[in-house]
């Protein structure tokens, strides 16, 4: 691989789940509680696909890395102050909701909208990595639809690991039922990989890339797109945390043939 690849992956915020989530219904639909006022995080299978991409964009040279993000322009800022210092990439902002109840075709067409519209983006190198789920949007085809919208017809998901062959071809690894891997061969970008949990751990800061990542940033901010992303025509009747059930019995002496025949009644039950 001589050129390196062009490396878009598609990641946003979502609320920290250390907080308590409470869904309430807003009036244009449901809406997490005081959600403006919960601290985000970045997705957590969203960041393990920067940090693959920021991995393979530093062992292939003449690779880039962009952070394509859906969110709040002053929740996204929040955001980048954290991230910024982890790895090296350029952030391509859409204003708009990302909210967990978000219609996942209308999110998907406001980032490959946003993909299209990157400057000097070469199609034939373009590696589309994401999470292969999400915290916030969990869905699970968010970035099929993405590249299907892109014309990307090689698409792997649940992906943990991928190395680039001597001839250029990806060795990906797919995670498959009763913990074994499907490993696939595709011949070269363009591909969508939707990552598990990969195999990096997260980078330390690095307060030189975060300088370098804020000359960037903060413009992209500043002309960040509005996107009407909503829930796509669905109506929620009713929204709700479950609610807990707990049911204690004490008893002394009960033989254990008896606790037995309790438990299998009440999980019949």
């Amino acid at each position: 691989m001589s050129e390196g690849f062009h490396i878009v992956v598609c990641g946003s915020l979502v609320p920290d789940p250390l907080q308590t989530l409470e869904p309430i219904q807003g009036p244009t639909g449901p809406v997490l509680k005081n959600e403006l006022m919960l601290p985000a995080i970045l997705d957590p299978w969203a960041g393990h696909a920067l940090y693959e991409a920021a991995n393979l964009a530093k062992n292939v040279p003449g690779s880039k890395v962009w952070l394509v993000s859906l969110g709040p322009k002053a929740k996204l800022q929040q955001l980048m102050m954290t991230i910024a210092q982890k790895v090296a990439f350029e952030l391509v902002a859409i204003d708009g909701p990302a909210g967990g109840f978000n219609d996942a075709f209308e999110t998907a067409t406001a980032l490959a909208g946003a993909i299209e519209g990157i400057a000097g983006l070469d199609r034939g190198r373009l590696l589309l990595f994401g999470g292969c789920a999400s915290a916030s949007r969990d869905a699970g085809v968010t970035m099929q639809m993405v590249g299907e919208q892109l014309g990307i017809r090689e698409q792997f998901l649940g992906v943990d690991e991928m190395s680039v062959e001597g001839d250029g071809a990806l060795k990906i690894l797919e995670r498959i039922e009763a913990g074994r891997y499907q490993v696939s061969r595709c011949a070269g970008a363009p591909a969508v990989l939707g990552w598990a949990t990969g195999s990096l751990p997260e980078p330390p800061n690095n307060p030189q890339v975060g300088m370098m990542n804020m000359r960037t940033i903060m413009p992209a901010l500043q002309k960040a797109q509005p996107a009407q992303v909503d829930t796509g025509g669905v109506s929620f009747a009713k929204v709700e945390l479950p609610q807990q059930r707990r049911k204690t019995r004490i008893v002394k002496d009960t033989p254990t043939e008896e606790i037995a025949r309790e438990i299998v009644a009440w999980l019949k039950g």
